[in-house]
């Protein structure tokens, strides 16, 4: 579901998507649950520098895309309802990874 979802994407989204690792885990860590700005659950996660905040040279590692499994599935009840939110939790971490803050992806339906 992942891997459709980032075919999805469009192609200028692909073009601007350099040095990310994008993965699934089961759930999110005690350290990631404590970024939440308010108490709720974490869909996904992405960690490293949004490429509007780069200075010079790229990051030596890669930044990261987090999908948790566990909260997706415990909060969908079909297999379309893990789709749209696998879909709009992956293209609002690429968000965030493109610099967009919380209200912009909202507005876009990505929040």
């Amino acid at each position: 579901m992942v891997r459709h979802a980032y075919r999805a994407l469009p192609a200028h989204i692909h073009r601007r998507l350099e040095n990310v690792d994008i993965s699934v885990e089961d759930w999110p860590s005690a350290d990631d649950l404590e970024l939440l700005e308010s108490p709720g659950t974490l869909f996904g996660l992405f960690t490293g520098v949004p490429v509007t905040e780069r200075e010079g040279v790229g990051p030596a590692l890669p930044d990261r895309i987090i999908l948790f499994r566990g909260p997706i599935l415990e909060s969908c009840s079909t297999l379309e309802e893990v789709q749209h939110e696998v879909r709009v939790t992956l293209w609002h971490e690429v968000g965030h990874y493109l610099g967009m803050d919380e209200d912009a992806l909202h507005r876009l339906g990505y929040g």
